[in-house]
């Protein structure tokens, strides 16, 4: 079984900055090497959606063409740690966003395609992020 925290969600000013963290622990022994990782999003009153994904060993990450030129995702498998860099935020930003993890191996080739299908067994409790002036 395998915990997932998130942290780092804050209330920003527009244009302002953050990075969320989303620490992954298992079992004694566990790495985070060949897991796939995401981030997804819920803003109040819509559904979840998909935000960014990295694949094993940092393989194909992908970012949403709301986000893209924006966030960026990244992961330090010895801390078995995943970010998301969250740069020039706007108001549509704001949501609480989740990490997700899928164990090796992974279902689809492209990790984007867990941002479509959101069916990632894996999840976080998310952290709050909030953009307004």
């Amino acid at each position: 079984q395998l915990q997932l925290v998130e942290s780092g969600g804050a209330s920003v000013q527009p244009g302002g900055s953050l990075r969320l963290s989303c620490a992954v622990s298992g079992a004694s022994g566990f790495t985070l090497d060949d897991y796939t990782i995401a981030w997804f999003r819920q803003a109040p009153g819509k559904p979840r959606e998909g935000v960014s994904c990295i694949g094993m060993n940092g393989a194909n990450p992908h970012v949403v063409d709301a986000v893209k030129g924006r966030f960026t995702i990244s992961r330090d498998n010895s801390k078995n740690t995943v970010y998301l860099q969250m740069n020039s935020l706007k108001p549509e930003d704001t949501a609480v966003y989740y990490c997700a993890v899928d164990s090796p191996p992974p279902k689809y080739y492209y990790c984007s395609a867990y941002l479509v299908h959101d069916d990632m067994p894996y999840w976080g409790e998310g952290t709050l992020v909030t953009v307004s002036s």
